[in-house]
């Protein structure tokens, strides 16, 4: 069996979409890979959510992968309702200790230049949301956050300037 192989901006809203660049065209990750824009072959319409790369950690779904001029462009979907994994994942992400975004798949087709290996075809099984991606420009586009935490903090450090004026 051919070696299934990881790589990947991310973004994750409160009601858990996510959205992102799982692979950004242009530029080598950190193993020289290049993989080129037409490359990508879903193999599902629902693609894995998983968390470091864990078939037993499914997270959430991607609903939309697609190519654009940038890179592969994802968006999806985290299990809040199903999985308390999923909701500490989202914190996770909303607290940008996991921004990474990092792709699992076969390559079927590829070429070396230089140090670098081309690939120009292969097939996607899964996207992670992982702390170090491979590529370093992979990463989750945007994410709405509100950490109550450092709203009341606010609230309260202006309320004290307002008293002290």
């Amino acid at each position: 069996m051919d070696k299934v192989e990881i790589k990947a901006t991310l973004a994750v809203d409160d009601a858990g979409v996510i959205t992102g660049i799982a692979w950004p065209f242009g530029s080598p990750d950190s193993v020289g890979d290049i993989i080129t824009k037409g490359a990508f072959n879903v193999a599902v319409s629902d693609l894995p959510m998983l968390f470091q790369h864990d078939p037993a950690d499914l997270v959430g779904t991607w609903e939309e992968v697609r190519e654009t001029d940038e890179g592969l462009a994802v968006k999806g979907k985290l299990h809040l309702a199903e999985s308390a994994r999923a909701r500490a994942v989202r914190g996770l992400v909303q607290g940008k200790l996991i921004e990474g975004l990092s792709i699992g798949f076969r390559t079927k087709a590829s070429a070396r230049q230089g140090s670098n290996r081309v690939i120009s075809a292969l097939d996607l099984f899964e996207i992670s949301l992982v702390r170090n991606p491979s590529h370093p420009k992979a990463r989750v586009t945007s994410a709405k956050q509100f950490n109550s935490a450092e709203a009341i903090a606010a609230a309260i450090n202006s309320a004290a300037a307002q008293i002290r004026k």
